[in-house]
């Protein structure tokens, strides 16, 4: 009857100590559930990443296909601000405020 009294005390130590070490101990389910997180984190940052890398892989088809001399030009134009020979560039400057500038004919000063 002793003995069976200390097996099952033994057992019930080692359950708790099993549990403890489950639910707290290095590898338990906190751990789990940070690295889970940590995995969708960086799940997100993959499919943006991914979609960047996708439409710069249609950019360089575009700029490499047979028509790629008119994305070509586009892209000197728009972000060099290159002119054929010949050409005439005006640029045209706004006057107008900006909103939420205010407006330039208001006095703020008394």
């Amino acid at each position: 009857m002793r003995v069976l009294r200390m097996t099952a005390l033994v057992l019930l130590a080692l359950l708790a100590w099993l549990q403890y070490r489950l639910w707290y101990g290095h590898g338990g389910a906190g751990d789990v559930r940070a690295l889970s997180h940590q995995v969708e984190q960086q799940e997100r940052d993959n499919g943006g990443l991914q979609q960047r890398n996708d439409a710069l892989a249609a950019e360089v088809a575009e700029l490499k296909s047979a028509d790629g001399g008119a994305a070509v030009e586009e892209r000197a134009r728009s972000e060099l601000g290159m002119i054929k020979p010949g050409e005439t560039f005006y640029r045209v400057i706004d006057r107008q405020p900006a909103p939420g500038q205010g407006d330039a004919t208001t006095d703020d000063n008394p």
